[in-house]
């Protein structure tokens, strides 16, 4: 099969390799894969991963290896993209995102979705309903992602939220965040990225303006993907506010820690998330995803689609 290969931090190749043949899982023929700002995090190094990156898909599986799964076979699905080993205690809890044995689709010790085929247990699968199309399936995985803030704390419809990042993730949080409360401001660098989230009915507000003290957020939610992201955060959050930080990012990323102490400010750490709300919320259309797309690009337009998506909102790659 074609897949791209990340050999080396910057060095990428599409080569054709052997399909994934994991015994009791799903292979699942991808249709569309995400360029997400972790990948080309990973590009630059992050998490050392060497193998087939992606974890953004929709595509349709092929083939099980349990007779148990057969009703998979033909179905078009998307994945969870963390996999537990199934005995620990966080297993039994059921969050494998915390499994220390874990594996990762196209992040830690399992290929990801820029090729054509890979592998998920059943457990990991859902079924895409036939109103949601290819292009805005690809997102579930990140708004599974946004998703997951509901359920580390309560927003209700009075919160002031700031999303600090105009990028891809900013934006589908803002929209996901904006179902709980209206009061969502975006704030980003580019007048470009903010113009896309104006036209989605999002207020904006640039980097370079300044925050009044008595205009401060009750929630910060920092999707920068940069290590200034989260002192940004820390700058505009109200006392005894709450900052959730989402950047993954290759580096470090230095702060002043004493604002925390005498803000009493919350940090939570926030990463993957359920997918039925994200495929309800894409499926009603309170998640808008068209206008994000920039590019969809084939396997073969790595290059070109890597160095765009450092600057547009998304690209993709149709690999069917």
């Amino acid at each position: 099969m074609n897949a791209l290969v990340l050999v080396s931090p910057g060095r990428v190749e599409l080569r054709d390799v052997p399909p994934p043949d994991r015994a009791g899982e799903c292979l699942v023929r991808v249709s569309m894969a995400g360029i997400c700002g972790t990948d080309l995090q990973m590009l630059d190094g992050y998490a050392d991963f060497h193998g087939i990156p992606g974890h953004e898909f929709v595509g349709v599986v092929e083939k099980v290896d349990r007779p148990a799964d057969a009703r998979w076979v033909g179905t078009r699905v998307v994945g969870e993209i963390n996999v537990g080993c199934g005995r620990c205690e966080w297993c039994a809890a059921g969050v494998k995102e915390h499994c220390v044995d874990r594996s990762v689709v196209g992040i830690r010790q399992r290929d990801g979705a820029f090729a054509e085929f890979l592998s998920l247990p059943a457990a990991n699968l859902h079924a895409v309903p036939d109103t949601v199309d290819d292009e805005t399936a690809v997102f579930v995985e990140p708004v599974a992602a946004a998703c997951r803030i509901f359920e580390q704390m309560s927003i209700d419809d009075r919160a002031r939220v700031a999303v600090v990042g105009d990028g891809r993730m900013g934006l589908l949080t803002a929209q996901a965040i904006r179902t709980a409360t209206p009061h969502v401001t975006v704030i980003g660098r580019h007048a470009r990225k903010l113009a896309v989230a104006r036209a989605l009915g999002l207020a904006v507000l640039s980097s370079e303006e300044e925050v009044p003290q008595g205009s401060r957020f009750d929630v910060v939610v920092d999707v920068t993907g940069r290590p200034g992201g989260l002192a940004r955060a820390l700058q505009i959050v109200r006392p005894r506010g709450t900052v959730v930080m989402k950047s993954t990012f290759h580096g470090e990323g230095a702060i002043e820690s004493w604002p925390i102490v005498v803000d009493e400010v919350t940090i939570v750490g926030s990463r993957c998330g359920p997918f039925l709300p994200a495929i309800r919320l894409l499926a009603s259309g309170a998640v808008r995803v068209k206008p994000l797309i920039a590019r969809v690009a084939t396997l073969a337009e790595h290059a070109s689609a890597f160095a765009e998506a450092r600057t547009a909102h998304k690209v993709l790659f149709a690999v069917r």
